[in-house]
């Protein structure tokens, strides 16, 4: 009993003492953070050393991000409803392509076993990639993510801000100030080639022997693409997503109706409701349509999701004007 009590003492006293030294920690770092001289340039920062001191300005560790106070801090916000928008924009834009480069190869006027099951190989490696890359993100093994907050458009172009000071040495602050979506999206594409190797040569010999391997030559040209689109257009995609989506969805849907050879009213409306291949399609256009418009950033009634059919009923109703015959 005695030896007992003695050693919850001794606890307490240590306990006490790590909270004392907790407390003079904080007090010196709080202070020492008031004294910060300010850093050059928007995204340069000190970083607290293990001596609780600070370093010279330069660019924050991946993960951190400059605060007020000119000091790197770790990002632990959680994605806004923007940045999920974001990233799902993101993710479909690679299996639009995927769908759009197998059915061109296809070169069939009606879905076919083999195609549907190409169809929904491209869609499980497009969402599982996704699935990977937010497990693989900060934290690890968790259906969420830290991140550092986007801020402005600069935040996404960090290298064309590295300060001057006095217009002599050029201080190098760049970083990864939208952590992490700016490096998630590179690694989601890593995943969705692994996987388009790894699946869909197996299904292409067996189901589309002879062009269900040019679209996944089309993809390998395409990832790389979409890679550099991303690295030099991210920020400018980031804010304007909600109408690309929109401009897709409206574009695709005239050039779809538009291969039809016969451009009557009655035809479009009979072709596009009775075969389930164009009523896919264009199911396909309305609810990138409605993604688009539920992305946008302001505050638009839901009541607007029912002019998702508009684009396909105007040209329906109005293709018969447009017939270049009618010109001659």
């Amino acid at each position: 009993g005695k030896s007992q009590r003695l050693s919850q003492k001794v606890r307490k006293n240590e306990n006490s003492k790590l909270t004392v030294h907790r407390k003079l920690r904080d007090t010196n770092v709080s202070a020492m953070l008031r004294s910060v001289d300010k850093c050059p340039g928007l995204y340069c920062g000190r970083t607290v050393l293990e001596n609780s001191s600070l370093s010279e300005c330069g660019a924050c560790l991946r993960g951190y991000r400059v605060n007020a106070q000119y000091v790197c801090s770790p990002c632990e916000k959680d994605l806004t409803s923007h940045d999920w928008l974001y990233l799902g924009f993101m993710t479909i834009l690679p299996l639009i392509i995927h769908w759009f480069c197998i059915d061109l190869n296809a070169h069939l006027r009606k879905f076919t076993k083999g195609e549907l099951i190409l169809h929904a190989s491209a869609c499980v490696e497009v969402f599982l990639s996704a699935f990977l890359t937010i497990l693989f993100t900060d934290p690890i093994w968790q259906l969420r993510i830290n991140s550092c907050g986007v801020q402005k458009l600069s935040d996404w172009y960090t290298l064309f801000h590295n300060p001057t000071p006095n217009y002599e040495t050029t201080l190098y602050c760049t970083q990864e100030a939208v952590y992490p979506l700016q490096t998630m999206i590179f690694v989601f594409y890593l995943f969705c080639i692994t996987f388009m190797m790894i699946i869909r040569p197996g299904l292409n010999v067996k189901f589309l022997p002879y062009r269900g391997k040019l679209a996944v030559y089309y993809a390998l040209y395409i990832f790389p693409i979409l890679a550099l689109l991303h690295a030099v257009a991210g920020g400018l995609i980031y804010y304007s997503f909600p109408y690309l989506s929109i401009l897709i969805s409206v574009v695709s849907n005239a050039l779809h109706f538009s291969i039809k050879l016969d451009q009557t009213m009655r035809s479009l409306l009979e072709t596009s409701i009775t075969q389930m291949r164009n009523a896919t399609i264009i199911l396909g256009h309305w609810v990138l349509l409605a993604y688009g418009i539920i992305s946008i950033p302001y505050d638009i009634s839901y009541f607007s999701l029912l002019l998702v059919p508009t684009p396909a009923l105007f040209y329906i109703f109005t293709a018969k004007y447009t017939d270049p015959d009618n010109f001659k």
